[in-house]
């Protein structure tokens, strides 16, 4: 077992000089709007700008659609299904309550018309289609559902169905889907922007999306409509403005219009007040650490991401960061492990904190090393 983590050296980098006080931006607080619950994040960053019991367990609706995309995005990812693979409507996937794409019995239908039909027409149908023949029933879709959700950090989730319909043990909240919506932007780029189409036409029929904002507002790429009588309306969406992204989540307001002009104004006011700012590079030298008892005394570390940070606008001056490298790391030591810490402050607030790994394998030492090394940490 390794020695417990201790500080080494708190190695205070001033990335520029401080501003005068006068320069400081005052914050003001996020706008009210009428939701049960909401949370604004930077997507690269991952930080919270603005939330309201965020973690408030609520009904999430067609929001469940979400994950069933992720579901089968993942599957795509693994080469277990492909676009134009055929998929025949079952006589429960036709008859499903609610919001429809129009899928007869027995008709065959694209992967890829599915998800489209899912993710712009809000196809009930089309998500049970989907489930069943992902899973090969949607009770066991729901439970590959409920593992993803756990993977992702998704702690105050659960999935009964692949749609929404609502259940007592079917729930999520607003950090929860901030989290998944987040995680399906970076990993399938390529199948989020179905998102931001306005309008899908299918048997003849052609259905438009529910995101208002995907007119009201050019930055808008993305998001999800969800409405039950429980539920409530809610939306998320995501909006790119000058290289910055940010994530809305609402959840239970009273209307079609309200849950537009909430995330319309959690938005605005994301991008007014905040910017987000790349300031270290993944698998780049940022220190080096004493290993003990390895094959090399001497190890580098960095980050296995990029590293963003987001602060209140025409504040970066102000930004101070600090590493934190563990004094007694032990061989053998494998690429990725954790060794320490970057912390970014603003004011003597954290506004960033990310792991520093090693950036490379150090194997145990000789006989002779590991001996020396031994009698060094029992008087160090």
């Amino acid at each position: 077992m390794r020695p417990p983590v201790s500080v080494l050296f708190t190695l205070l980098i001033f990335l520029f000089r401080p501003a005068l006080a006068a320069d400081q931006i005052l914050i003001p607080a996020a706008p009210e709007v009428g939701a049960k619950a909401y949370v604004l994040i930077d997507f690269n960053s991952g930080r919270a700008l603005a939330e309201k019991d965020a973690d408030q367990r609520l009904e999430p609706a067609s929001l469940t659609k979400i994950m069933t995309a992720y579901v089968v995005f993942r599957e795509l990812a693994k080469g277990n299904l492909k676009l134009e693979d055929m998929v025949t409507v079952s006589e429960k996937a036709w008859k499903t309550e609610g919001s429809r794409m129009f899928a007869e019995v027995g008709a065959q239908i694209s992967v890829e018309n599915l998800l489209k039909g899912m993710i712009v027409q809000s196809g009930n149908d089309a998500s049970v289609a989907l489930a069943e023949h992902v899973a090969g029933d949607e009770s066991v879709f729901a439970q590959m559902m409920n593992q993803h959700a756990e993977r992702l950090g998704m702690k105050n989730t659960h999935y009964k169905n692949s749609m929404g319909l609502p259940d007592p043990d079917h729930y999520t909240t607003a950090r929860d889907l901030s989290i998944l919506t987040r995680a399906m932007i970076e990993e399938f780029p390529e199948y989020y922007k179905w998102h931001s189409i306005k309008e899908f036409l299918f048997n003849g029929i052609k259905q438009t999306n529910r995101n208002r904002l995907l007119w009201r507002d050019p930055t808008v790429d993305g998001g999800k409509t969800g409405h039950t009588e429980g539920a409530g309306y809610c939306l998320v969406t995501s909006a790119l403005r000058d290289g910055m992204r940010l994530i809305a989540v609402v959840l239970g307001t009273k209307s079609d219009a309200e849950r537009a002009n909430a995330n319309q104004a959690l938005l605005n006011y994301g991008f007014r007040f905040f910017e987000t700012r790349p300031l270290y590079k993944a698998n780049e030298k940022l220190a080096e650490a004493r290993v003990w008892k390895g094959a090399e005394t001497q190890l580098e570390l960095g980050l296995a991401k990029d590293f963003y940070v987001t602060f209140p606008r025409g504040q970066y001056k102000l930004l101070q960061a600090a590493m934190e490298i563990n004094n007694s790391i032990v061989a053998p030591i494998h690429k990725g492990d954790a060794l320490g810490a970057v912390k970014v402050t603003l004011n003597d607030q954290i506004v960033g904190q990310t792991d520093l790994t090693a950036l490379k394998d150090d194997e145990e030492g000789g006989l002779i090393r590991r001996g020396l090394d031994s009698l060094q940490l029992m008087f160090k």
